[in-house]
């Protein structure tokens, strides 16, 4: 069986032209089949402030109105997900972008409202891996942007993490599939103060101790919660850290186990 990356990159290479251009040059060298998943960065929100659109945010997470929508629509599948593609095609990889729409690759659901409205904000339903499964064995790589749909015309916001962790899970009967969260962070920390404190390895029984102890909180848990329910479908492995751990494996990185 191959084995299939799944790799999520955020903001922070997103928001640095140095950093992105650098990171894509690296990950056009990846051999074997290979799919891309990037947030948003602080470009929606810099482009909402000068049209005057209130950004909202809650626990980490956008509120997602008709005009924040158009907005991030704008952002996220048109100016940063075409300009990843046209830098891949210049380092001789060949790609295409997606929202979840294009090609019904990725239904959602709009999230009920409980104690908070988010607006068009979708939670992934299915994954439709056959369209890309063609482009996988023609050499041709996806990028994904965290737009998904919800089959009657609505387009939905949907967190990058959540897009990638169900990404690597549907593809995981078909390939040993691997997803790799890259960000700014070494991996996770013990100490945020101290970028060498990487917690080498997280299992199901230490995660718990370590919410307890107050070392996981805030933004890392949803991420971390991403990691143990792919870990937890058959995805065959799950890391986190900089995006060297891609092509040094003794990059110190943090690694999800059961």
């Amino acid at each position: 069986m191959k084995t299939l990356k799944v790799i999520k990159i955020g903001g922070n290479i997103i928001d640095d032209d140095v950093a992105l251009q650098q990171f894509l040059q690296a990950f056009a060298t990846i051999q074997g089949p290979k799919i891309l998943v990037h947030g948003g960065g602080k470009l929606a929100t810099k482009l909402a402030k000068k049209m005057q659109v209130e950004v909202k945010m809650v626990d980490g997470r956008r509120v997602t109105d008709a005009d924040t929508l158009a907005i991030i629509t704008m952002v996220y599948a048109g100016k940063i997900n075409k300009n990843i593609v046209a830098q891949l095609q210049a380092n001789n990889c060949n790609a295409i972008g997606f929202s979840g729409a294009d090609g019904n690759t990725i239904v959602s659901n709009k999230r009920p409202v409980k104690t908070i409205n988010y607006g068009f904000v979708g939670d992934v339903k299915k994954v439709n891996t056959e369209t890309l499964e063609i482009l996988l064995n023609n050499n041709i790589t996806p990028v994904f942007c965290a737009i998904t749909h919800d089959k009657k015309g609505q387009l939905l916001n949907t967190n990058a993490d959540t897009v990638a962790s169900e990404i690597a899970i549907s593809f995981a009967s078909v390939y040993n599939s691997e997803l790799y969260y890259c960000f700014e962070k070494n991996g996770v920390l013990k100490d945020v103060n101290n970028d060498d404190s990487v917690i080498e390895n997280i299992n199901s029984k230490s995660y718990p101790l370590l919410i307890e102890n107050g070392i996981i909180y805030e933004g890392m848990l949803p991420k971390l919660n991403n990691c143990f329910y792919a870990i937890n479908n058959k995805v065959q492995k799950v890391c986190i850290g900089t995006s060297d751990m891609l092509f040094n494996a003794n990059n110190k990185h943090t690694t999800i186990t059961k």
